[in-house]
Parts: C-alpha cells; structure tokens; sequence
C-alpha cells in the first residue's frame, strides 16, 4: 500500500503532520447534506394580524395596541 502523504523536506514533528493530515482531511470531506430550509415567519403577513382582545380589565387599552 502506497501512503497518500509523503513528506520530502523539513523536520516535523508528529504534531505537525497530524495538524496537517486533519486539513487536509477536512478539505477533501464531502459536503453535509443540506437541511430541509426553516420558513421564514418574520415576512408572514398573518404576524402583523393582532390577537382578538378579550373582554376585561384594561381591554380598552389593549384594542388600541397591535
């Protein structure tokens, strides 16, 4: 079995090459999966629908907020 990295000049330690190895490693691993994207709900018009005010103390002062 030929080894996939060979190192030709320098003194590294084995650290080094570990750090190396795990670079080069991740460059080469596939892409994840994408995830199914979230909905948005920020531009959902029925955020801007105010809740229906319920009878009570204060509900006056509450018909007039959104």
């Amino acid at each position: 079995m030929t080894p996939h990295l060979r190192i030709v000049r320098g003194d590294a330690t084995p650290e080094e090459i570990a750090a190396l190895a795990a670079v080069l490693a991740s460059r080469r691993a596939e892409p994840e999966p994408s995830r199914t994207p979230r909905r948005q709900t920020w531009r959902n018009p029925a955020r801007a629908m105010r809740k229906p005010v319920a009878p009570g103390k204060s509900a006056w002062r509450m018909s007039a907020l959104p």
